[in-house]
């Protein structure tokens, strides 16, 4: 168990929380929401003891062993695969270094020997004899086979790396697990694999996600970082969405019924308080109107962008065709002859085991690469604009202000109309004048989707558009997605978000592929039928 006791922290002369008296127990999966800098991070880097509170303190119950997810991709490169997953338990590790150490030794005392036999109980305690062969299936599980065991880490790509730290965190059952974003570069299979994998770990689970799926299908508990406190409801994501939402719409009815009835009162008092025969109605009313409180709107941290895409003319009957094109990366084959044609009104998600090949089939469609064979066809009515999933390009090293950033790459040219549309991505103010090159990720994508919404194209190609977007701007693209009436290509790992925009899915992986006018979810049971995971 892990509880806080009047936890409160404040940062930059702002508070991000306080009062907090919350406990998490066993068994439970607590999933940690709210608006970026609302502090869910730095809530669990208190819980990990990483950072110190303002005021209050973490207590945890003595003897439990706490894992938490790592994000330094870099810190564990001199060692092998199995061993950075196997220090994901420290202690064992030390037991295992302290034990070669004694058996090396050419002569042992007495004392040794004692030493030596307390290593080995406690060695068993913790399923030493086992542990790197779950360590193994830990890595095998999450796509990291053995041929990669022995390698060291720095040989490893950063998406692997992703899986290792992931297989360390989980790695021995700990009695306590913090994740922040573990779905984050995570494929779909992977991500189903952690769901399955959390539901029968019977442990004291924190994470934060912005991943609605990942949510409602691990989580027993939400814990909601907003209006300076941090408050816990029983039930998933969609749960506690309902709730705050009923009773934010019980708190709007009951002040409406309470204004109606101070305005009763007000005018009865000043009707009759001069009245004689009316005075003892008139002060008892006035007593009652005295016991009639408003509730205040509560200030949220949480900011819905405004996402809207308009095109700027119908799309026409012939969209795009695409016949046998290939490209390979390096001395790797990504796209082997791909074809397909995409009509009016499709929405496709591109799925499969090879991210690289859809990034590179859009950077081919975009006129970013050229093919290596084959060829592809817009219709003559279709304009399109490109979200790549990596947009460094278009950030590192721009010094220029928002304001001239946007101008940049749109038409729009007066600063009050470029004010505006920042707005709407939530740059208001002071913020729009700040350098396009120090934006934090989900800024950087927010105004991506700024120029996405300016280019009025009737094809959106999206390469993994939630990528760093919290909750409610997620929220926001996937509702917009929804509406827009035209051609949409995207990749995401986001479950939900390719549910509810696609109706076709194709997969272009090299000797996978697959084209079915179907949603997310009947292609995720089709595959489960034929046991093929989804990536």
């Amino acid at each position: 168990m892990i509880r806080t006791e009047d936890l409160a922290l404040s940062y930059g002369g702002r508070t991000l929380f306080q009062n907090a008296d919350l406990t998490f127990t066993k068994g439970n999966c607590y999933g940690i929401i709210g608006a970026n800098g609302a502090g869910k991070s730095t809530f669990l880097k208190i819980l990990s003891g990483e950072m110190e509170p303002t005021r209050g303190e973490v207590i945890i119950t003595p003897g439990e062993r706490m894992s938490v997810l790592g994000q330094d991709h870099f810190k564990f490169d001199e060692y092998t695969v199995l061993k950075t997953v196997m220090l994901g338990n420290a202690e064992l590790c030390e037991i295992i270094d302290k034990k070669e150490y004694y058996y090396a030794k050419e002569e042992m005392t007495d004392e040794d020997g004692m030493e030596l036999c307390r290593l080995e109980e406690r060695f068993a305690e913790l399923d030493g004899w086992s542990a790197e062969s779950d360590a193994e299936i830990l890595l095998n599980s999450l796509g990291i086979t053995d041929e990669w065991h022995y390698l060291p880490m720095s040989e490893l790509t950063g998406e692997q790396k992703v899986k290792v730290l992931l297989a360390q965190a989980l790695f021995g059952n700990p009695d306590i697990l913090l994740m922040d974003e573990p779905t984050n570069h995570l494929d779909l299979a992977t991500i189903a694999w952690l769901e399955e994998f959390l539901d029968g770990l019977d442990s004291t689970v924190i994470v934060v996600s912005h991943d609605r799926h990942f949510l409602n299908q691990v989580c027993t508990h939400t814990v909601d970082v907003d209006f300076g406190r941090i408050t816990m409801t029983v039930g998933n994501y969609d749960f506690w969405y309902e709730y705050t939402q009923i009773r934010q719409r019980q708190i709007r009815e009951q002040n409406k019924k309470n204004e109606l009835k101070v305005k009763e009162l007000q005018e009865f008092i000043v009707r009759f308080s001069a009245n004689a025969s009316k005075s003892r109605q008139a002060t008892s009313r006035r007593k009652l109107l005295e016991s009639i409180t408003l509730v205040d709107s509560e200030v949220s941290s949480r900011r819905f962008p405004y996402v809207v895409f308009k095109p700027n003319r119908e799309i026409g009957n012939e969209v795009l065709t695409v016949e046998g094109i290939s490209k390979s990366v390096g001395d790797r084959l990504v796209l082997d002859n791909v074809s397909f044609t995409i009509r009016p009104d499709d929405k496709v998600a591109f799925v499969g085991s090879d991210p690289l090949a859809r990034t590179t089939l859009f950077k081919i469609l975009s006129g970013e690469l050229e093919p290596d064979a084959g060829s592809f066809k817009w219709g003559v009515t279709t304009s399109f604009g490109y979200m790549p999933s990596d947009n460094s390009e278009y950030f590192d090293g721009h010094d220029e202000s928002l304001i001239d950033w946007v101008r940049g790459n749109s038409e729009l040219t007066y600063e009050a109309d470029i004010r505006g549309w920042l707005g709407k991505l939530l740059f208001s103010g002071d913020e729009a004048a700040k350098s396009a090159a120090v934006l934090s990720g989900g800024e950087r994508v927010r105004c991506m989707l700024c120029k996405l919404m300016l280019c009025g194209a009737n094809v959106l190609i999206l390469d993994e558009p939630t990528n760093h977007l919290d909750l409610e701007s997620i929220a926001a693209l996937n509702d917009a997605l929804i509406k827009f009436p035209e051609t949409i290509l995207f990749t995401s790992h986001d479950h939900q978000f390719t549910q509810t925009v696609a109706n076709r899915i194709i997969d272009v992986t090299a000797g996978s592929f697959y084209d079915k006018q179907i949603t997310f979810d009947e292609y995720v049971e089709e595959m489960k039928n034929k046991g093929i995971d989804v990536k």
